[in-house]
């Protein structure tokens, strides 16, 4: 009898074991909280424009060899080809990831035969979701203007700024005052974007979490580098992620570090350096927030590479990078994308950047309607 009993007992404790063999061991506090059963409520991508490989690197081996992005388990790399170009622009590049299409460089949300496409804020926006922008650039630029307007052509930064007022945002941070309210047109948005409800504001540090919709204008037209004293970018995510947190149904945040990118155009290590270790404090704070909060994806990623970046032989660890560039402007070169919190396994591998695009939207559980 006592056998039996035993046997039995065993054969419980085997069937326990058996039946839990599969299951994730729960998340130590900290630790990457990327579970596929749970929920993704909230999304905040940030685009490091420019951002290869190299530059993050760079940035790295100048901080005393340390980055956030080593925090990151789940990594893949996106062909960033446009539809005209195997070396995209920020518009093709940004589209690809706001709209899910390849289009032409230079164009603005919409395909390449022109025809507008509802980007990934905008169907945020129509699910009841909270949204945001920040840039290093004039907010009208190529990456953020991809997310919120539909032109044909990027440099049309007054249809751009027009284009804004059709999608209410929560929180819009970064330069380009001037294309509001010193316009060709005579028009004055910025007393527009106020009869729609938003405080304006001049300095990040007067931007609230409390507020219920502000804009914030860091500069008339394009901000500083940080070597020339700008230091927003860190207060603008944490001010944006903490206002859109309160959205009872999610939210979506785009951050974008412009002038990354500009430092590839200008052959320019040092500005290279500077940028990305402003990003890599960014990041860093954000992260922190999606730590503590569990449901939130973290994306970053680039648009494309710019200036066929290379760290040189005669570089030393935290003191000298010997940069070369094969070119002043993008190279076709692959990006990488890291992802942290729930959904993160969904952007390993290699894939086309269209993919982001679907795959956040899936994420949030949205349909883009035409």
């Amino acid at each position: 009898m006592k056998k039996v009993l035993l046997l039995s007992i065993l054969g419980v404790v085997l069937v326990f074991f058996a039946c839990n063999a599969s299951k994730k061991i729960p998340d130590m506090v900290g630790a990457d909280v990327s579970v596929a059963s749970k929920k993704t409520k909230n999304i905040i991508l940030m685009i490091g424009d420019g951002m290869g490989l190299t530059q993050i690197t760079a940035g790295m081996y100048m901080n005393n060899n340390k980055t956030v992005f080593e925090e990151f388990k789940h990594i893949g790399l996106l062909k960033t080809y446009s539809s005209d170009k195997l070396v995209t622009d920020s518009a093709a590049g940004a589209t690809a990831y706001a709209c899910g299409i390849k289009t032409y460089n230079g164009a603005i949300g919409v395909n390449p035969d022109t025809t507008s496409i509802q980007t990934i804020l905008e169907s945020a926006e129509e699910a009841g979701l909270e949204t945001g922008m920040v840039a290093t650039s004039v907010i009208t630029h190529a990456t953020p203007a991809s997310f919120a307007a539909h032109q044909p052509n990027r440099k049309m930064y007054e249809e751009i700024a027009e284009d804004f007022l059709d999608v209410p945002m929560e929180v819009l941070i970064g330069g380009g005052r001037l294309h509001f309210e010193s316009r060709d047109d005579e028009r004055n948005l910025v007393d527009s974007l106020r009869a729609r409800g938003y405080e304006i504001l001049d300095t990040i540090t007067e931007a609230s979490a409390v507020m219920d919709k502000f804009v914030v204008f860091t500069a008339a037209s394009q901000p500083v580098k940080v070597r020339e004293g700008r230091t927003y970018l860190p207060k603008a995510a944490k001010v944006a992620v903490e206002r859109l947190s309160r959205s009872k149904k999610g939210f979506f945040l785009m951050v974008e570090g412009s002038q990354i990118d500009w430092g590839g155009h200008a052959n320019d290590s040092d500005y290279i350096i500077t940028e990305m270790h402003d990003f890599d404090k960014t990041i860093q704070g954000v992260l922190d927030f999606v730590k503590a909060d569990g449901e939130t994806l973290l994306l970053i990623t680039a648009d494309h590479e710019t200036g066929g970046y290379a760290i040189n032989p005669g570089s030393v660890m935290n003191d000298t990078i010997v940069g070369a560039f094969t070119s002043d402007y993008h190279t076709a070169v692959m990006v990488p994308i890291f992802a942290y919190g729930p959904g993160a396994e969904n952007f390993t591998g290699i894939y086309e950047n269209t993919d982001v695009y679907q795959k956040m939207m899936d994420a949030l559980g949205l349909k883009r309607t035409e």
